[in-house]
């Protein structure tokens, strides 16, 4: 990994915390809306960003009321959800087909969440499924056009 690759990983990983933080009570437990998910589009652009997305979901994590679990869990369900977005996009063609994929993939892998919540809390899986569901593909369809707007201006292709 290139110095540039790095640092712009850096950068990711401290946005995608210090969104995070701003809206912590509402980034935890099942009725979750972490507005930082919206930086899961960026491997629609280039999949170097999973290694920052990665860290930012891992060091926020570590923070999380649900301890241990969360960094097993939330970490787990990220690199899962971006691996299977990364692999796909050599199938599907164009930016907006791909975030709608990364979003259907990142909404529907919430289950693992739920597991975790189910496990830690008690809480209903069915239920707790569709809440960090409905949070995640909120979240996600919101900062699709914020993404592709900030392409225009950033260029995330060829910016690692």
């Amino acid at each position: 990994m290139n110095i540039r690759t790095l640092v712009v990983n850096a950068i990711i990983a401290a946005l995608y915390i210090a969104v995070s933080a701003v809206i912590a009570p509402f980034g935890f437990t099942n009725i979750q809306f972490r507005v930082s998910e919206m930086f899961n589009h960026l491997v629609v652009f280039n999949k170097k960003y999973i290694f920052g997305i990665v860290i930012g979901v891992f060091l926020t994590n570590l923070f999380s009321p649900l301890g241990v679990y969360d960094l097993v869990f939330g970490v787990g369900q990220s690199i899962l959800a971006l691996s299977i977005t990364i692999v796909s996009a050599r199938f599907i063609k164009g930016i907006w087909m791909r975030m709608i994929f990364n979003t259907v993939i990142f909404t529907f892998t919430m289950f693992i969440i739920a597991i975790e919540l189910n496990l830690v809390l008690g809480l209903p899986f069915l239920f707790t499924w569709l809440t960090v569901a409905i949070g995640e593909f909120v979240v996600m369809i919101v900062g699709a056009p914020l993404m592709i707007a900030l392409n225009k201006r950033i260029n995330f292709e060829k910016l690692v």
